[in-house]
């Protein structure tokens, strides 16, 4: 039979381990698939680096490099369009483009389909073709198969993922050696861990992204990233992870999304966990997605998030799925999002002032008598019930002819957002409160 062809629209990192991988491995692929997979062309605008790393995997001879993407999308010899420029911009073009020409898309650009998802997926389902994006969400981690066909008999309740290796990287630095965030920053960028503008990735923009996914194919809605609560991780302190591992727990970035009878949440921010939990303990760039579903209970994906050759395990997996389905009837494919698209649901996403978590919160106050009383009377008139409470000294109270001070550090029940909102400038406008005031939502995920 003959082979389906391939084009490849960037032959970076990901490119590249695709490329490689692919011809490694083409027997075993072959084997699943049915039939041959072959990257024939690649388009990229450095043709002579991109010939040269065609040439070092031994292709040469078969594929043809050029340096206008808009040549693979037009050929009819290509099947399959790969995308992987990255990027809202000309990346949307180009895949709109390809869908319009009949060509299948294989694409890793998780933020092109968390802003333009729905452009796209209709695009797709109007030409019968398939817009496949394992690659997009957690690199090597199948997950987005998981939520789509693994798990479909469930009910999913809840997702709460490490979707972002660099944040992952600096947080587990910051815990094992007690540096600051622009400290370990640093060392990550130095290490290759971090861009060197890594504001997508510390910010939680890159997590948003994925989660942005997630939630669409658990809960049947329409990805909807500009609704997404996102917070990052600069203002994180190592005394925050050092007073939080004294309290039992870890504080990890995560992107959550559940399920609630108000509506659904969609949220990314550092998230303190308990230190028991099997998702506490990822470390380095590794990632791991926590899912419950009603009738599997409670499920846990760990692997590489990013990479040359975990990410093109994913891409290759859409490729063979692709081939698997090339000449069947479109409507018997699984749908983009899981959910016939006619099925979609209108559920709202919750405002975050409305989601209901519990929190730590850390005060750094002047040491006196009374002050402890009037932070609980603050939580108390705003419903907000305290679980567990930690007193320690404060550096500034041995600052020769300071005011003595000390930091509190309160664990709370779940209470409303908005409610915590209105307590915390409260407490903050207080005299007795000495600098902004740390709050970090936690989460049992029991």
């Amino acid at each position: 039979m003959t082979p389906i062809r391939v084009g490849l629209l960037g032959i970076g990192t990901v490119g590249s381990g695709t490329f490689h991988v692919l011809r490694r491995n083409q027997t075993e692929i072959t084997r699943r698939a049915g039939r041959g997979i072959e990257i024939t062309m690649v388009a990229d605008l450095d043709t002579v680096r991109a010939k040269a790393v065609v040439a070092d995997l031994g292709g040469q001879d078969s594929v043809r490099v050029v340096a206008d993407a808009r040549e693979v999308i037009a050929s009819p010899d290509i099947d399959i369009v790969v995308e992987l420029i990255g990027g809202y911009g000309i990346a949307r073009t180009l895949v709109l483009e390809a869908i319009a020409a009949g060509k299948h898309v294989v694409t890793a650009n998780k933020a092109l389909l968390a802003v333009h998802g729905t452009e796209i997926f209709a695009a797709a389902r109007a030409k019968g073709v398939v817009v496949a994006f394992e690659a997009a969400v957690a690199g090597g981690i199948p997950i987005i198969k998981a939520l789509r066909e693994g798990l479909t008999a469930n009910r999913i309740e809840w997702i709460a993922g490490i979707i972002n290796g660099t944040t992952n990287f600096i947080l587990s630095e910051m815990r094992a050696k007690g540096l600051d965030f622009g400290v370990v920053l640093k060392q990550a960028q130095a290490l290759g861990y971090a861009e060197a503008d890594p504001t997508f990735d510390i910010e939680g923009v890159d997590a948003a992204h994925k989660l942005t996914l997630m939630s669409a194919i658990a809960f049947g809605i329409p990805v909807q990233f500009d609704k997404a609560h996102v917070e990052g991780i600069t203002k994180l302190a190592a005394a925050d992870i050092a007073y939080a591992e004294h309290l039992g727990y870890r504080i990890k970035l995560l992107g959550i999304t559940k399920q609630t009878a108000a509506g659904i949440e969609l949220r990314v921010h550092p998230t303190l966990v308990p230190a028991k939990r099997l998702i506490a303990n990822v470390e380095g760039a590794m990632n791991a997605v926590m899912v419950q579903g009603d009738a599997v209970g409670s499920t846990l994906y760990y692997g590489k998030g990013a990479g040359s050759e975990p990410t093109a395990s994913a891409v290759i997996a859409d490729l063979v799925d692709i081939t698997r389905l090339h000449t069947a009837d479109p409507h018997h494919r699984v749908p983009h999002l899981a959910f016939q698209h006619d099925a979609l649901s209108a559920t709202p996403i919750l405002p975050m002032e409305a989601t209901v978590t519990a929190c730590y919160l850390r005060l750094q106050v002047t040491d006196e008598a009374g002050v402890l009383a009037r932070i609980a009377g603050i939580l108390a008139e705003n419903r907000i019930s305290i679980d567990a409470l930690l007193q320690r000294p404060n550096d500034g109270a041995a600052t020769e002819g300071a005011q003595a001070r000390t930091d509190v550090i309160i664990l709370t029940h779940d209470t409303v957002e908005g409610e915590m909102n209105r307590a915390i400038a409260q407490m903050q406008a207080l005299p007795t409160v000495l600098a902004p005031i740390v709050r970090i939502r936690k989460e049992e995920l029991s």
